[in-house]
């Protein structure tokens, strides 16, 4: 029996680990789709090193770094397992992870998310970063930024000891790898053209808006790996409820966006349209498995408008998002994480102070973050 349910488990794991690593096609065409046709090479060259890099890196040290094994008394900040992976002993059986899934399943859909986080960051700096420059950073990212702040609560941290609650990653993810956009962007400064002599944002037209939205509908999909394998199992009551809140959130999230940019600019955007889908994804990462229906719809309606807004305080402050990074996942994600505090069945003032506290903590990173930048940019 417990073989039957390990098995059940893994394969369910291993499915949501292929849809997150096809997320990555559909960041891919989101990218190329918002920009101007001469940097498609350079953005699919950015992808394809993400996430080649990213699991090599992960394996290395990075995985090891994010879940290094603290013990009582370990302060829960930094600790690091060792270089290079190895299945401990009964990694494979149902002993790990409370059946769940095996060890080897354990990295792989971890490494996926690594990779993810730094793709993040590829979307933002699109048109204006040199590729060593990139690869630098995303190398630094991987290895270093993420395993840090992911061992802080996934790997048991002090995030962990304290409360903090975030189901799939709207701060782990999202929006550290936003606090990494809203940097490089602030630092590379805008593309020729985007603002005009009197300060205004120039519209700089994406050439493959058809391609830009089979990438929304791509990542819509392989946000089911992302949340329904967060999991952690196939446990068919919490995993078709995490799917359920998952799709209204994105749903409400795109609706929301596409009216409230009506009301305010008198005309139907499509790419509002798209980027209020992946505000409501983002949005109910952090508690897709707390909400009940009702609250997903809400939480996404929020998103929704918070994108629109979003994306005009970004215009507003002169930097140069192309493809809405910063709004979709910084903004979006410090929101998912505060809802978690709000609605669903962790709501509680207590509760949302320690969100709170979490989303400063990491928002902390600003210094550390633009080092690895800086750096980055000069050896680059």
């Amino acid at each position: 029996m417990e073989t039957t349910i390990l098995t059940i488990n893994n394969v369910w794991m291993m499915i949501c680990t292929a849809l997150v690593f096809f997320m990555h096609l559909g960041f891919s065409f989101l990218e190329i789709g918002l920009t101007r046709q001469k940097n498609t090479i350079n953005i699919l060259f950015k992808n394809f090193f993400v996430i080649t890099m990213g699991l090599i890196v992960y394996c290395l040290g990075g995985f090891n770094l994010m879940y290094p094994g603290f013990e009582d008394g370990d302060m829960g900040i930094l600790k690091f397992a060792g270089f290079g992976i190895a299945a401990p002993e009964g990694g494979m059986g149902f002993g790990y992870a409370d059946g769940g899934y095996t060890w080897w399943t354990d990295f792989l859909f971890q490494g996926m998310f690594a990779a993810t986080a730094a793709t993040i960051v590829s979307g933002a700096v699109a048109e204006r970063i040199k590729l060593s420059g990139f690869m630098l950073f995303a190398v630094l990212y991987v290895g270093l930024v993420y395993p840090i702040v992911g061992a802080w609560k996934w790997g048991g941290g002090f995030l962990d000891s304290l409360g903090f609650y975030d189901f799939a990653g709207s701060t782990l993810v999202h929006s550290v790898g936003g606090w990494a956009a809203l940097i490089a962007i602030f630092m590379l400064g805008a593309r020729i053209g985007k603002f005009g002599k009197d300060g205004k944002s120039r519209a700089l037209p994406g050439h493959n808006i058809p391609l830009a939205s089979a990438g929304v509908f791509i990542l819509w999909l392989g946000w089911f790996g992302f949340n329904g394998g967060s999991v952690l199992s196939a446990d068919p009551e919490l995993t078709s409820l995490t799917l359920v809140t998952t799709s209204l959130a994105a749903a409400a999230g795109g609706v929301a966006a596409a009216i409230f940019s009506n009301i305010l600019y008198k005309n139907f955007d499509l790419t509002m349209f798209m980027n209020g889908v992946l505000g409501g994804l983002v949005g109910i990462t952090a508690g897709a498995d707390q909400m009940s229906p009702t609250d997903a719809i809400l939480i996404g309606l929020i998103a929704g408008v918070v994108i629109v807004l979003g994306v005009a305080l970004i215009d507003k402050l002169k930097l140069d998002d192309p493809v809405g990074a910063v709004a979709v996942h910084l903004i979006c994600g410090i929101w998912g994480t505060l809802a978690v505090g709000i609605f669903g069945a962790l709501a509680s003032f207590d509760q949302f102070l320690i969100q709170l506290a979490g989303v400063g903590i990491v928002g902390v990173q600003f210094p550390h973050l633009s080092f690895y930048l800086s750096l980055s940019l000069l050896l680059g």
